[in-house]
């Protein structure tokens, strides 16, 4: 396997990244320190609002990097489309109990899209991808649901599950596309991007 001789720096507090990319075997550095405020301008095209978060994490890093330096940052949401034609809906971290059930109603017996857009950037150059997933959901009753929430609180994550989690297992019927991807992290287009940056 190829050296890694820059020094890796993920830009992301999330758990899930941190054991995706951990399981890459690079050593890396966790460093949160942002200025960035994760919003978005009303009518923005759903596929393009992981790109705009994941770059301004990105460009709003604490500091400026160092010539071995490579920082990475991130950004999963949950894209479900309309059936009346409307614009898609983005679903991101549920705010409260009350949320992260409406959200999975919504998600239940249904397909939905999960995008993660990635940035990696050094000193002189910076790549952006977006990886996109299918999953579908079976019917879920409201027992499940509530079930899923109280037990594990997926206040975190984004369209309010988990795929590693019980809901993963009970309750997702198909996937189409990366399963990591879905984690919050596509590990293996990542690591493809990065050999330009070593």
């Amino acid at each position: 396997m190829r050296t890694v001789s820059k020094k890796i720096i993920l830009g992301s507090g999330s758990p899930r990244r941190r054991e995706l990319l951990a399981g890459l075997d690079i050593p890396f550095t966790v460093d949160t320190g942002n200025t960035f405020e994760e919003s978005f301008p009303a009518g923005t095209p759903a596929r393009d609002v992981p790109v705009l978060m994941a770059e301004g994490k990105s460009h709003g890093f604490h500091r400026a990097l160092e010539a071995d330096e490579v920082l990475v940052t991130a950004d999963t949401v949950v894209i479900v489309s309309r059936a009346d034609g409307a614009p898609a809906e983005v679903l991101g971290k549920p705010h409260s109990h009350g949320q992260a059930v409406e959200m999975l109603r919504e998600l239940s017996g249904r397909g939905h899209e999960v995008v993660t857009a990635v940035v990696i950037r050094d000193r002189d150059r910076e790549r952006c991808f977006s990886v996109s997933t299918i999953v579908t959901f079976d019917r879920l009753s409201d027992e499940e649901i509530l079930y899923y929430v109280d037990t594990y609180k997926p206040f975190d994550k984004a369209g309010a599950y988990g795929i590693q989690e019980w809901i993963g297992f009970a309750g997702i019927s198909g996937i189409k596309g990366s399963f990591y991807n879905v984690m919050g992290f596509p590990v293996h287009r990542f690591w493809r991007e990065l050999q330009c940056f070593l």
